[in-house]
């Protein structure tokens, strides 16, 4: 699939999550650890992101029981992953000039 642009970051988040396969619940909390607790995606913002992910191609579902569905990333979904880290690296580079810029003064309107 081609470059979708830029990702929001709870499509970030629900595809970092899925390096490993996981359901629901598992994407809920393993989202919540990698964002060390800023990040807290409630279940319908979560299986929202879901249907559209697979739709677009960038997860699938790899099982279903009575209780769990279980996703995975596609080849397409950790390029697209991978395509927005590196996207948000140049974008923290970029902004490095912060550091030396003396005139940047954080009580400027």
């Amino acid at each position: 699939m081609a470059d979708a642009g830029p990702m929001t970051e709870a499509m970030y988040y629900v595809l970092l999550a899925l390096i490993r396969p996981d359901h629901g619940y598992g994407l809920m909390q393993r989202i919540r650890e990698l964002t060390r607790g800023r990040v807290v995606m409630g279940p319908g913002t979560l299986y929202g992101l879901l249907t559209k992910l697979q739709k677009i191609g960038y997860i699938e579902l790899d099982r279903q029981d009575e209780r769990r569905k279980t996703y995975l990333m596609t080849p397409s979904g950790r390029e697209a992953l991978l395509n927005e880290y590196r996207r948000l690296c140049q974008l923290v580079e970029d902004g490095e000039v912060l550091k030396f810029e003396t005139s940047f003064s954080t009580s400027q309107p």
